[in-house]
């Protein structure tokens, strides 16, 4: 979610999903963006409000700090300099 946002088809698309899957069936997101960017990812803050209201219900949030793995593995070929090689 936020690689690139949603324009209006995609937005209400995408919230018709969640309304569908709302209290019948398990969704992973995954993300580099924070639950208070998500009104800019749909370009309306009321939808991604009522898009949360419905994900956040009953879900477990796990947040990941770090390097992402495809920039572990450049680092470890090489092609990224590491904060201890500089």
């Amino acid at each position: 979610m936020g690689y690139l946002p949603f324009d209006d088809n995609g937005f209400n698309c995408f919230f018709q999903l969640i309304s569908r899957r709302y209290e019948r069936a398990s969704t992973i997101f995954t993300s580099n963006k924070s639950y208070g960017e998500w009104g800019y990812i749909f370009r309306d803050h009321g939808i991604a409000a009522a898009i949360l209201d419905r994900i956040l219900h009953h879900c477990t949030t796990v947040s990941i700090k770090g390097d992402s793995y495809r920039l572990k593995e450049r680092k470890r070929q090489g092609l990224i300099p590491t904060s201890h090689s500089l």
